[in-house]
């Protein structure tokens, strides 16, 4: 039996998307038109009667391999994976991110300055659960399932987008932090490393030894669409700040630039994270 540990993000309650609900509704007038309760599926399709109530109310984002096993069970004849395609990927994506979000999915340019914890796009399984089991209000389990899924899911953007050129400054100290674990930071390390062998991937670090820089104010993102208009996100303790002001941008930009000179180059941040892992 399964219950979803990495099929189903940032910050805040997750809601369900109006396509999640639908989807929900469908399947439901499925299985009830099969014959099933969900108790009498959940054996079917090897996933828990809890998962699939979850599925029918619209609070989760099915696995492909659940709407697989249901097309069989179910004699869907297809309906449920073309049904599927159409859901919401951002069940577990805060209300302030979410206008960010959908800007992110055609961006041709991001740039990403982090003093806190390795941004959402860069980060592993075991990395995202750790922060989110612990944060405060604790979620449920339900919830950190749905969050880790749903930050999971939008790190597709580095690959699905080759042509958007994505660059990360990240405080050194955030690598150096024992988040999770040895186990966990080496995986982290590993993965970053990783990344940053796609073309359209660069890290730099920004090493401890530099005593003070442009970001000192805190993290910063920038964003430039395909028309070439450029947009900022500030993100704080339960709120963050979507900036469109010409003026603030420029002052952002400024400042990402400097960071930018300060920061180790690419290949020299490929060493220090080498080594940074081989220590652990």
């Amino acid at each position: 039996m399964e219950d979803s540990n990495t099929d189903t993000y940032d910050g805040g309650k997750p809601e369900p998307s109006g396509s999640l609900r639908t989807f929900g509704a469908v399947y439901q007038g499925f299985r009830e038109n099969a014959g099933f309760t969900q108790e009498a599926l959940a054996p079917v399709v090897r996933y828990s009667a809890h998962y699939i109530g979850s599925v029918e109310q619209g609070r989760r984002l099915p696995s492909k391999k659940f709407i697989d096993r249901s097309e069989e069970a179910l004699g869907a004849n297809g309906v449920l994976r073309k049904a599927a395609k159409r859901l919401s990927r951002q069940p577990g994506l805060a209300r302030w991110f979410r206008e960010w979000a959908e800007l992110e999915k055609t961006a041709i340019s991001l740039y990403t300055y982090e003093c806190r914890l390795v941004p959402g796009l860069l980060q592993t399984e075991a990395y995202a659960r750790t922060l989110f089991e612990n944060r405060l209000p604790l979620l449920s389990e339900e919830e950190v399932e749905i969050q880790v899924a749903a930050r999971l899911e939008r790190q597709r953007l580095l690959r699905d987008r080759p042509n958007t050129a994505f660059s990360f400054v990240i405080d050194e100290h955030v690598f150096r932090r024992p988040t999770g674990g040895p186990g966990t930071v080496r995986g982290l390390i590993d993965h970053v490393l990783e990344c940053m062998t796609l073309r359209n991937v660069d890290v730099q670090v920004m090493p401890l030894e530099r005593g003070i820089h442009p970001g000192m104010d805190g993290p910063m993102r920038l964003l430039e669409t395909p028309d070439n208009q450029w947009f900022g996100y500030c993100e704080g303790q339960e709120s963050s700040q979507f900036i469109s002001d010409p003026q603030t941008i420029s002052t952002l930009h400024m400042r990402y630039a400097k960071l930018l000179s300060q920061a180790l180059t690419p290949e020299d941040t490929r060493g220090l994270l080498t080594r940074m892992r081989e220590a652990l």
